[in-house]
């Protein structure tokens, strides 16, 4: 329980316990709960979305529930998304995209990419008819995937939030990751069998890129690519939709 408090805590704004200070430790064990932290947070978005839309229109639904969404994880993954887009699009060598990184001030290119996410993911849930389920099961889905970045890809510095994931994580965490991200099925069905793959893949390929660019990962990626893979993931099921509607129509 104690590693589930720790894991809400860290990523989202809601905080049950006092505790100030984390030891790497308490990080390793946490990172298994990362999905179904990633659960509560789609539940709350899918109710939330839910209740606005009883009074106000789609898109302005889709603005407030994605204002939430941002406001429940703090931040944080946002502020790693921009850090990240400074620096791998600021056409310098290795070592300069990482100090810009670590730069606290928000250049052009991280300005242009929030605009960007943020605009695609409102655009996407005032497109989706019934947008809850996957309210409910992309949260959970791009941090299950955050699993495979800590763990499957070398960490870019010397030291670090990832190497403290990496180094106290529990013994077969993908395996026990696996299990708790596929605890959103039971509310959202086989639906979430397709979102859950597309978080892997998505995930995969970015580190790829990511590791490519930096000779590794970091903890502003780690953010970054949850971000880029729960706005992939909410565009690509707005043009499932289009494409099932086209098809539905054609036959």
């Amino acid at each position: 329980m104690k590693s589930f408090l720790t894991a809400l805590q860290f990523l989202t704004r809601i905080h049950l316990t006092e505790q100030r200070v984390w030891t790497d430790e308490d990080f390793g064990r946490a990172v298994v709960y990362f999905p179904l932290v990633g659960l509560l947070i789609g539940v709350i978005l899918a109710c939330i979305n839910g209740a606005f839309g009883l009074f106000f229109s789609p898109l302005f639904t889709a603005v407030l529930t994605v204002a939430v969404w941002f406001f429940i994880t703090g931040g944080l993954h946002v502020d790693g998304y921009m850090d990240t887009a400074d620096g791998l699009f600021s056409g310098r060598g290795r070592e300069r995209m990482l100090e810009i990184m670590k730069d606290s001030r928000v250049g052009a290119n991280g300005v242009i990419a929030f605009f960007f996410l943020a605009a695609l993911k409102i655009v996407s849930l005032a497109e989706l008819l019934q947008p809850w389920p996957l309210l409910i099961a992309v949260p959970a889905a791009a941090r299950f995937a955050a699993l495979v970045s800590i763990f499957k890809f070398p960490y870019a510095r010397s030291e670090g939030l990832g190497r403290a994931y990496a180094a106290h994580g529990p013994s077969r965490v993908l395996m026990k990751g696996c299990v708790a991200a596929l605890v959103p099925s039971v509310l959202v069905g086989i639906l979430y069998v397709p979102v859950l793959v597309g978080a892997v893949v998505i995930t995969v390929l970015a580190d790829s890129y990511i590791t490519a660019r930096l000779g590794g990962v970091t903890g502003d990626t780690y953010g970054a690519v949850i971000e880029f893979t729960e706005m992939l993931l909410l565009v690509g099921a707005v043009f499932a939709a289009k494409l099932m509607t086209v098809y539905i129509n054609g036959g």
